[in-house]
């Protein structure tokens, strides 16, 4: 291993069948104070609302809630939460739901108490929070994002189309608990599901394909991704499989926890792509990144060709021999196989894009480092035009 890192994590995870069972002592060592967080009522379909406020009630909080948190929170919608929250005097938030939901209360952690525009400070210009940061506890949902276990929070504004994510620095951002019940995702449509199975696929392999060490992280990455690729098949067949979610769930938290990336450069540049897809079209964010992930990595594969042989042979097990361009070729034909057996998006044309807005979507996209290749603007909208 290459590099210099220090990994920290104060999530408590609380996983299985009886997690919810944990709650009541959880909320306990928070305030009095707790603002509910979720999104547009499905936890009221399944029951896990009633188990909230039955916990709640329990635990002797005063309850305040900001519902319909839309899959892509707005920062419209994160203004109109924070004026609740401070209405309430929150205490703690407790957000229920999937990566957007918690996401939105990671960003509303950090600006009830801030003064200026929190989408002008976190977001334009990425500073760190300097006021006091609310405790969050997250009962997860939907597995996919990873956002139980870090800091991450991606919030859009409409009105610029843009779609932005920051990792905030400090531990405060973390999640306090999360609680993960995989039979709490039974209840998700298949488009959602199979959307997140390719959101964690996307986190492993944007992490996986950068630097050319040889690296822990990439061994587990590697598991991980193995993993990932069989649950998935038994769930699309069988969605009560409870194996089969409970490791998508499993792996959708240790893909996004910043273990796996310790060592490494990283490459977000598919989670750009389809971040500004996202930003124009509204469109589901696992559906965005599987719908660029064909063109965008064709473009690196000769970049990071040994790392692309890599993945073929510990991944997807291609045994023949053969030169390496040929090897690598098999391996994302592989994956890109295995995506249309589980029925993902493959071109941008089926999520709203075309060539009257896709020059929005080149503006959108913002640009990284840490890749085997950094792209300008024409690739951007050479590997945009490809995936259409």
């Amino acid at each position: 291993m290459q590099g210099q890192f220090t990994y920290q994590n104060p999530t408590k995870l609380i996983f299985g069948k009886d997690s919810m069972k944990e709650l009541v002592n959880e909320l306990a060592l928070y305030g009095k104070n707790v603002t509910l967080v979720y999104g547009g009522g499905s936890i009221k379909k399944s029951g896990i609302y009633d188990q909230c406020l039955k916990a709640l009630k329990e635990a002797g909080k005063t309850v305040s809630e900001i519902s319909n948190v839309m899959p892509n929170p707005t920062s419209d919608k994160l203004i109109e939460g924070v004026a609740i929250a401070r209405k309430a005097n929150t205490d703690f938030i407790l957000a229920v739901g999937g990566g957007s939901v918690i996401d939105y209360a990671k960003a509303l952690a950090v600006s009830i108490h801030e003064p200026e525009d929190p989408w002008e400070k976190f977001f334009i210009r990425f500073e760190e929070p300097d006021k006091e940061i609310v405790p969050i506890g997250s009962i997860l949902t939907m597995a996919g994002t990873g956002s139980e276990m870090n800091t991450g929070s991606v919030i859009t504004n409409t009105h610029q189309k843009l779609k932005i994510g920051h990792v905030f620095k400090s531990s405060l951002v973390f999640p306090r608990f999360s609680i993960l019940n995989p039979e709490f995702t039974y209840t998700l449509p298949h488009y959602q599901m199979v959307a997140g199975i390719y959101d964690i696929m996307s986190h492993i392999c944007e992490q996986y394909f950068s630097g050319t060490d040889d690296n822990t992280s990439d061994y587990l990455a590697e598991g991980l991704m193995k993993s990932l690729v069989k649950s998935s098949l038994v769930a699309i067949e069988n969605p009560l499989d409870y194996e089969a979610r409970s490791n998508i769930m499993w792996t959708a938290t240790w893909a996004l926890n910043k273990l796996i990336c310790c060592g490494k450069e990283e490459d977000w540049m598919v989670h750009m792509l389809g971040q500004a897809v996202g930003a124009v079209t509204n469109a589901t964010h696992g559906m965005t990144l599987a719908a660029v992930t064909k063109a965008y990595y064709t473009h690196i594969m000769p970049y990071g060709l040994d790392k692309f042989v890599r993945f073929a042979r510990n991944v997807w097990d291609v045994k023949e021999e053969a030169d390496k361009e040929t090897i690598a070729k098999r391996g994302l034909d592989s994956m890109l196989n295995w995506m249309k057996k589980i029925g993902l998006v493959m071109n941008l044309r089926e999520l709203g894009v075309n060539e009257s807005n896709l020059e929005d979507v080149v503006k959108a996209t913002v640009l990284l480092d840490g890749g085997y290749k950094k792209l300008d603007k024409d690739e951007v909208r050479e590997i945009l035009k490809e995936s259409l």
